[in-house]
């Protein structure tokens, strides 16, 4: 049970919520809070006026029960993931030394809902259902007549949206008896999650941290050795696809396909050893969608419809758990919103990429997945939005992509950091570098709808907080901060290593 109020437009349509469990306990405040432009005095020195002004009582939002599934709406099924050597379809079999069943079970599954155990509901419950904030301060910065609204996911414990995914993946890793997961992170957003993920349930943990962000982002690494896991620095002495990197580049900066590479490479080569992944497979994305299904229900509270949906895409868990169950509203005609994805200049895998079957790491250790790819063994410059230089994009976002019910742009990262310093000034939260993408893209549409004076509703997704991201801040700050972009010659040399598959 809960409680749920809408004051009136005299006081600036602020809704305030409170959950309770069925016992009548009080679990949290403020898990679905709209911004507004009451100032101390107003909000607590007229106690009367405000009780005078309610006009409406809302149901709270629940967190889901279920994770929505995609593919069971989709008019046209993705295309399968195939095993390397025979180039079929993969089998469960395939994917056993990697995954537990359940999360194979997933990865293929057509039913449009999947059922979230209880003991992971739980553990959402410390930090969800997450708030959708209206961002009327930046609002007014911009000038525009646009509503701006952001679902933010930096309050979990790992202050991103990866928990969503890392719980119920070691979940099921325990519930099958496996002992250790391995993993990459590249911002080190996914590897603090798994981390978390693991000291609540015993498991050992171990991580492969892009070189970039290693030394970027110290106190990530921290962060995960808190919570118990052991990190190292991508590409590694460790493994073999670690060596071999090194011997070619002695200073690689690494990239999450290098990572990837090396976390497979343990996982395959020890049995009481699973591989978990923070983005790109499809029940990845499934556990994500927990953030749109809460956001469905909080802008139909409130009675908004999104004109327009914004996310960051790098492997694409962030942009899907937001815009998945919108799109599911849209095919059955309820909505119509434009729904875009933003990724960095220097890793534009959808807007620069091909489609087609290419491996999800480098040393070419994963199962081929059609999907956008600027070559499996093409490294990114290193940007400080370390989670986004992936080279490829999600094989599900892919498919979406190319049925036309997305889009997709790219925006270089000192127009990301000149918005993060707008929104940080305004809003409060100072974002992650990921997320930034959204908001200067969000910034570009607030604009646009200033010159034409429409007052259009915009969603963004704010997947995280920037608090141990700070250097890249002061890079911005001081001026030394330089747009990276990508050599059209390199991308083409990666491309010319992509997999020649040939299907009936």
């Amino acid at each position: 049970m809960a409680s749920c109020s809408l004051l009136s437009a005299d006081s600036a349509a602020a809704i305030f919520c409170s959950r309770t469990q069925s016992n009548g306990e009080k679990t949290g405040q403020g898990s679905f809070v709209l911004r507004t432009k009451l100032n101390h005095q107003r909000a607590y020195g007229s106690r009367a006026s405000v009780r005078a002004s309610l006009s409406v009582s809302l149901k709270p939002t629940e967190i889901p029960r279920q994770w929505y599934n995609l593919v069971a709406d989709l008019p046209v099924k993705p295309p399968p993931t195939l095993n390397p050597r025979t180039f079929q379809p993969v089998k469960p079999e395939d994917l056993s030394p990697l995954l537990p069943d359940e999360l194979i079970k997933q990865e293929a599954s057509l039913d449009r809902f999947i059922d979230i155990p209880d003991e992971v509901r739980d553990i959402y419950q410390l930090w969800r259902p997450t708030p959708l904030i209206r961002a009327k301060r930046l609002e007014k910065l911009l000038d525009t007549p646009a509503r701006i609204y952001y679902k933010y996911e930096g309050g979990s414990p790992a202050g991103s949206h990866k928990p969503n995914t890392s719980v119920p993946q070691v979940w099921y890793n325990a519930q099958e008896g496996v002992k250790k997961v391995v993993t990459e992170t590249g911002a080190g957003q996914w590897g603090s999650a798994l981390a978390f993920s693991c000291s609540l349930f015993g498991l050992d943990c171990e991580v492969w941290q892009v070189r970039a962000s290693y030394d970027q982002k110290p106190y990530r690494r921290l962060m995960m050795q808190t919570w118990g896991a052991k990190v190292h620095p991508s590409p590694s002495e460790i493994t073999e696809a670690g060596r071999k990197i090194l011997q070619e580049d002695p200073s690689s900066p690494g990239s999450l396909g290098i990572a990837i590479s090396e976390a497979v490479e343990v996982a395959a080569n020890n049995a009481d050893t699973k591989y978990c992944l923070g983005s790109v497979l499809n029940h990845v994305l499934l556990h994500q969608t927990v953030i749109g299904e809460e956001c469905i229900k909080q802008m139909e509270a409130i009675g908004e419809t999104p004109d327009i949906i914004v996310g960051c895409t790098g492997g694409g868990s962030n942009f899907a758990g937001l815009s998945f169950p919108f799109i599911r509203e849209k095919l059955k005609g309820n909505i119509k919103p434009i729904i875009r994805a933003v990724e960095p200049t220097a890793c534009p895998s959808l807007t620069k990429g091909v489609y087609a079957y290419d491996y999800g790491d480098t040393a070419g250790m994963t199962p081929l997945m059609k999907m956008h790819t600027l070559g499996h063994d093409f490294i990114p410059d290193p940007i400080h939005a370390g989670g986004l230089r992936y080279h490829g994009m999600a094989p599900l976002i892919s498919h979406v992509y190319e049925l036309g019910l997305m889009e997709a742009i790219a925006i270089p990262q000192i127009e990301c950091f000149q918005g993060a310093i707008q929104f940080a000034r305004s809003e409060g939260i100072i974002p992650a570098p990921e997320p930034t993408h959204a908001i200067a893209a969000t910034i570009r549409e607030a604009l646009l709808c200033r010159e034409s004076g429409e007052s259009k509703v915009i969603l963004t997704a704010m997947c995280g907080h920037g608090h141990f991201d700070l250097a890249a801040y002061e890079k911005y700050l001081q001026g030394d901060m330089v747009d990276l972009s990508f050599s059209e010659e390199k991308i083409h040399a990666s491309l010319a290593k992509v997999p020649r598959v040939i299907r009936d």
